[in-house]
């Protein structure tokens, strides 16, 4: 059998009115005095401070990285634009260049065409060369078609670069004399004393070319004479300035003298180049 409590009951009534009037209580001392409220404030401050200072910490670290991020969008995007700027600046540059050096290389062209004067010429524009360090052979941009035949010279840097072998419609082949096969007939222009100049692209290697057969018997011609090409060539028009002398010396036989010349042209950059439209045949048939 269960033990009854000792206690007496307390009827429910009586209970509720108890919780109703603590109830009461409270109310009235939270409205009229802050007596709870203070311990109430403490423990929530207690609690939600720290959470307060978790969340606001957040935030502001979330806001740095936003910030941060929006920063380097906008770095990236400036030196995207900064790089393409520069990127049309170069070619700009490098066009403004590649202008001024084909109006320099006209103008070159253009006094050199006064200095011919006499002569009907067209320019052109190498477009192929053989294998080589130097323009020995080449192909220019005018043909049949521009009045361009065989045999016809071509000059650049005042002075004579070669003649025209072989032509096609729209191009044209140019031997020049520094070539191994090359052969010019020339003249001292102070004596007018006749020598045959050679090409050799080994002896171009140190900048010059051969030229052999010189008879000076009175000693006339020295270094820095003026070569020009001969009136008795077969090939090249009379008066065209090869280059001048730089070594000569007498040969073994004691008549004829050989050394080298510096010619006119650079046969290292050429770019542009004149052709005289007018052959030596022809200029002789005109003048018989």
């Amino acid at each position: 059998m269960k033990k009854r409590s000792s206690l007496p009951e307390i009827p429910a009534r009586y209970q509720l009115l108890v919780v109703i009037g603590a109830c009461i209580l409270l109310l009235a001392l939270s409205y009229y005095t802050d007596l709870l409220a203070r311990p109430l404030e403490n423990a929530g401050s207690f609690l939600s401070v720290p959470m307060q200072n978790g969340i606001t910490a957040t935030g502001e670290w979330l806001g740095e990285r936003s910030e941060k991020r929006r920063r380097l969008e906008d770095l990236v995007s400036e030196n995207a634009q900064l790089k393409a700027q520069n990127e049309r600046l170069v070619t700009e540059n490098t066009q403004m260049q590649q202008q001024r050096h084909e109006l320099d290389e006209l103008r070159e062209l253009l006094e050199l065409g006064e200095e011919y004067s006499d002569y009907e010429k067209t320019g052109a524009r190498i477009i192929a060369r053989d294998a080589g360090n130097w323009y020995h052979s080449f192909i220019i941009d005018k043909g049949s078609r521009d009045g361009i035949a065989v045999n016809m010279n071509v000059i650049a840097d005042g002075g004579l670069v070669g003649r025209i072998t072989q032509v096609g419609s729209n191009w044209a082949r140019v031997k020049s004399i520094i070539d191994d096969d090359s052969y010019v007939s020339a003249s001292v222009l102070s004596t007018y004393d006749t020598l045959t100049v050679s090409g050799s692209l080994e002896q171009y290697a140190e900048g010059t070319i051969l030229f052999s057969r010189l008879i000076d018997a009175d000693n006339l011609v020295g270094e820095g004479e003026k070569i020009v090409t001969a009136s008795i060539s077969d090939k090249y028009l009379p008066g065209i300035l090869i280059g001048y002398v730089n070594t000569i010396s007498i040969d073994p036989n004691n008549i004829t003298k050989s050394g080298t010349i510096l010619p006119a042209v650079d046969f290292a950059h050429l770019n542009t180049v004149l052709v005289i439209l007018e052959t030596k045949t022809i200029i002789d048939e005109k003048e018989e």
